[in-house]
């Protein structure tokens, strides 16, 4: 039986580099519009919430027989690992506002 285990990971750093370097041009494009902290966060959550969306049309469509369970794992996989990263960053952004209220004026 073959291992294919590698064969996702290396697709997904392929796909990312890919991506870098079209985010790379964009912005060498256009150097006088920088991205805010803000803007970065609200692109995540957007981003993170279309994702679990997807997965959950996947699952509805593995449900009526429209997709095959290959692909429902695939999106069922993406959303877990969506939301562990949004809860972990919110988290992160919890923590340092408790810190923030903790310093004395």
């Amino acid at each position: 039986m073959a291992d294919f285990t590698s064969i996702r990971p290396n697709a997904l750093i392929q796909s990312a580099y890919g991506q870098s370097k079209d985010l790379k041009a964009v912005t060498e494009a256009q150097p006088e519009k920088a991205e805010s902290f803000g803007d970065m966060l609200r692109a995540a959550a957007a981003q993170s919430a279309e994702t679990v969306r997807q997965g959950d049309e996947i699952s509805t469509a593995g449900l009526t027989g429209d997709a095959s369970v290959q692909q429902v794992v695939e999106a069922t996989m993406d959303m877990e690992s969506t939301v562990r990263v949004s809860v972990a960053v919110r988290d992160r952004i919890v923590e340092a506002y408790q810190e923030i209220m903790r310093m004395p004026i």
